[in-house]
């Protein structure tokens, strides 16, 4: 089995490192923060003290990092993955199973990628997987803002949102969104699974892409915008579902406004 190489052991970094250990891949792993190393290490893994050693032990390298220049600095940087990397090794950015690259690399790629997913949907060449995750982030972000609408409108207007989402998810409005993150706007609980900040970082990518093919995407900047005002209240690193707080506080809906 190829080495494995693994830059990242946050939220989704660190179970897929450990999916890799538990299918029999030898990995290394480094990441800033040494507890997500360490409790890799104690399942297998290899401890590398930077991103160019990591390139230097394996044939593939996968990096999981929250944003662009963290993924440049990992890579490009002056200890980075170019500089311990070997001809002919594989390199992964991965934010997605939405997959662009040279065909090649995808067929080589694929089994991790059935490790780490139930499916890959090959996109296109390099670049194509950035804009069908922008496109993924848009639906996701809108559909969690007319959930979050709709919800705070139901209290407000005295129905039950329990029973208002029970029958929404009967009809066609039903969605894993209003199935998942409606509860969690019901029970105000907003610890993460996927982070607003990281969700908001997704959103100007996409915003910027727009601009670049002169698409206007008037909801997307608004959706924007409300996770803006979240970040400025300091909630970056809740759930991105805890958009609904801006709702509430400007309804006047308190019940469930506080972050918990």
């Amino acid at each position: 089995m190829e080495r494995i190489g693994f830059i990242g052991l946050g939220i989704m970094g660190r179970p897929m490192a450990a999916n890799l250990l538990a299918a029999g891949y030898p990995v290394t792993v480094h990441n800033r923060s040494r507890g997500a190393v360490d409790e890799l290490v104690a399942l297998g893994a290899a401890r590398a003290d930077s991103p160019r050693a990591v390139a230097a032990a394996s044939d593939v390298v996968i990096t999981m990092l929250p944003d662009s220049p963290d993924v440049e600095a990992a890579v490009l940087g002056p200890d980075g993955v170019v500089a311990g990397i070997a001809a002919g090794a594989l390199y992964i950015d991965m934010s997605t199973i939405m997959a662009g690259g040279a065909e090649e690399a995808i067929e080589r790629a694929q089994p991790i990628f059935d490790v780490l997913g139930k499916a890959t949907t090959y996109i296109g060449p390099p670049g194509a997987g950035q804009v069908a995750k922008a496109a993924n982030q848009v639906v996701v972000a809108l559909t969690i803002q007319a959930v979050a609408e709709a919800l705070v409108l139901a209290r407000k207007a005295g129905a039950d949102p329990e029973r208002v989402r029970a029958a929404l998810l009967g009809g066609f409005a039903q969605s894993r969104i209003l199935d998942l993150h409606g509860q969690r706007m019901l029970d105000g609980a907003y610890e993460p699974g996927f982070k607003l900040r990281l969700h908001r970082k997704d959103l100007a990518i996409a915003l910027q892409l727009g601009r670049e093919e002169q698409v206007p995407l008037f909801a997307t900047a608004q959706a924007a915008q409300l996770m803006d005002a979240l970040l400025a209240q300091g909630a970056g690193d809740r759930d991105h579902s805890a958009l609904a707080t801006v709702y509430e506080q400007l309804a006047g809906v308190v019940e469930n406004a506080e972050i918990s």
